[in-house]
């Protein structure tokens, strides 16, 4: 357990040195263009008997009534009750229109099971139309799904598995079929960067660091804020406004200017946050997490119970009346180990305090319980969020 502790710290150290330079591009998306969420469904067939059952309380209705639907198409009439296929599983599809996509356009879909099917291993999905929430129909899927594992079980019941087998993807397995709102640049309007995490001092670092790029302070004093001869301006703490030069006087040159700036990097200003995972015994920090002054004390009270059987066997005499009997005798012990305790400097990193709770011999498990601790007694000073 400290040899596992010890390599967490280490790579909470490593995590601390990287540079937070950032390239523009990594930390922002371009307005105008938000993704439309798909969904549709479907059937996955060609599967080696894992998929929906057919038959029997636990079937899958809606699979047998699909099949049917989809042969009566096809000129074949086949009663639902008639059908007797595990080769077949109902799923869901769901994606994303691709950015700046067209018709023609093709990206990849998400397959999910709907039914009691056991695994999608192999499986090809039949042309699904997929569409958006209010019914609007923008493309179809269609394609070999992949799953990157397998479900294996036996007739004896044994099981093998690797991987989530009841979940995959088609890869470019969707055709965008019906244009989306038009996205492209115009020279009458503003370019504006939305930040995947809204906050004043990036969007205003953002803003700085194009402006010196481009020589844009020439316009006014660089010291006045609000001088309107800027090209980039932080409209607020999520969207930074860019006004291409004079220069630009047509879209392809505006797009290799905003490729350009793209590329610029910069350094935001990251929330200093402690995210716990209680479930898994996970817990992240940031590098901007600083610790008051504070005593931690450690200690473990361990109760352990167990029962030993005792057989009372009769003496010749009584062989014939007598009984063996099997008695149980519950046996109690308290073991409570020495509590350490360790006191935490003023403006301690995490790396400090997990280099601390290392010594202290601390587990994941205690760890989480001791940074609630801490924000409780205001000595965290960061956002503590538990998943």
């Amino acid at each position: 357990m400290k040899r596992s502790f010890r390599q967490l710290v280490l790579i909470l150290l490593l995590i601390t040195l990287l540079p937070s330079r950032v390239r523009l591009k990594d930390i922002t998306t371009i307005e105008n263009t938000n993704q439309i969420s798909l969904i549709g469904y479907g059937l996955v067939i060609g599967l080696n008997g894992t998929g929906d059952r057919s038959s029997g309380n636990r079937g899958s209705a809606f699979t047998v009534q699909t099949i049917s639907n989809m042969l009566e198409k096809f000129g074949i009439t086949v009663p639902p009750a008639n059908l007797r296929t595990r080769n077949v599983a109902a799923v869901m599809v769901s994606s994303k229109t691709p950015v700046f996509g067209r018709v023609g356009t093709q990206f990849d879909v998400t397959v999910s099971s709907l039914g009691d099917a056991t695994s999608l291993e192999g499986g090809v999905l039949l042309m699904t139309p997929l569409m958006s929430m209010d019914g609007t129909y923008y493309a179809q899927a269609q394609g070999a799904v992949s799953i990157g594992g397998y479900n294996i079980e036996t007739v004896a019941g044994e099981k093998l598995r690797k991987n989530h087998a009841l979940v995959g993807r088609v890869p470019n397995g969707a055709t965008l079929k019906t244009a989306l709102q038009q996205t492209d640049f115009s020279l009458d309007e503003p370019v504006r960067f939305l930040l995947t995490d809204p906050d004043f001092v990036t969007a205003s670092r953002i803003a700085d660091e194009i402006n010196l790029q481009y020589g844009a302070y020439t316009a006014g004093d660089v010291n006045d804020k609000t001088t309107k001869g800027w090209l980039a301006h932080p409209l607020n703490a999520g969207v930074v406004e860019l006004t291409h030069p004079d220069s630009i006087d047509s879209v392809e040159k505006l797009v290799f200017f905003v490729a350009d700036v793209e590329t610029l990097w910069v350094d935001p200003d990251i929330e200093a946050r402690v995210v716990i995972n209680e479930r898994t015994g996970t817990i992240v920090a940031g590098g901007n997490v600083r610790i008051s002054e504070v005593m931690v004390s450690h200690g473990n009270l361990t109760i352990h119970t167990s029962q030993r059987p005792i057989i009372s066997q009769p003496g010749a005499s009584f062989s014939n009346a007598g009984k063996t009997v099997v008695v149980p005798i519950t046996e109690t012990s308290v073991n409570e180990e020495a509590s350490t305790a360790a006191v935490v400097p003023e403006t301690t990193s995490v790396s400090d305090l997990a280099a601390a709770l290392n010594e202290m011999g601390v587990k994941p498990r205690d760890i989480i319980a001791i940074f609630q601790a801490l924000k409780v007694a205001g000595a965290l000073n960061a956002k503590l969020i538990i998943m």
